[in-house]
């Protein structure tokens, strides 16, 4: 089977879950603490080279505050829990907004922990528009675009998985997505199961690879 190098993840779905169990919607976030390890756990076992999740963005801090300030809490002790595993971690995110938890600095710089080996990378804050900035800002010439982009750190995504059923990008790495397969599971992030990723790491070896040739 052909295994991607690296895999994109936006865990939806944790509010639309939380309804269904007739609890608060903030009550969701935390249930996809789990999921998100145990994902890295089978990218590891496979082989695949860079994982990135994506936390929260600019835009997800227009909701109410008691939901803002539980994904906040979770985006935190995601990345602590996966700081305790063999992974180079880094995330990236508008660190100069206020609602960049401060406590996440120390990783917006790539950092090996344990033995390292897989590239973990975490959107805490992010926006697609605040990551192209210099980018849209000036004509750039080709050879130079990865560099004037703030994820320049991060390589090409090769499989883009979604929870939750929606069928939209969200804004997730868009240079980096350019070529990405994605792939959609209906299920919600906090119902992760194992099949989900194995069912699209088979959907993904079907795929005919061409990136526009």
């Amino acid at each position: 089977m052909r295994i991607p190098n690296h895999v994109g993840v936006i865990p939806d779905g944790n509010r639309r879950w939380a309804v269904n169990k007739g609890l608060p919607k903030e009550m969701g976030y935390n249930e996809g603490l789990q999921p998100g390890l145990r994902l890295l756990k089978l990218c590891q076992e496979i082989g695949v080279k860079e994982l990135t999740y994506y936390g929260f963005t600019v835009d997800n801090t227009k909701r109410p505050a008691s939901q803002t300030k539980a994904f906040v809490q979770s985006c935190i002790d995601a990345i602590e829990l996966i700081a305790n595993e063999n992974v180079a971690l880094l995330v990236i995110g508008n660190t100069e907004s206020k609602i960049f938890p401060k406590v996440l600095l120390p990783y917006t710089r790539r950092t090996s922990f344990g033995k390292g080996g897989i590239k973990v990378n975490f959107l805490v804050n992010y926006g697609w528009e605040w990551d192209l900035g210099n980018l849209l800002a000036k004509e750039s010439k080709q050879k130079k675009i990865i560099h004037s982009i703030k994820s320049n750190n991060v390589s090409r995504v090769d499989l883009l998985v979604r929870w939750g059923g929606r069928r939209r990008l969200s804004g997730f790495l868009p240079a980096q997505c350019a070529y990405a397969d994605f792939y959609v599971i209906d299920d919600y992030w906090p119902d992760f199961r194992d099949e989900h990723f194995y069912d699209a790491l088979k959907w993904y070896d079907t795929q005919d690879i061409t990136l526009g040739g």
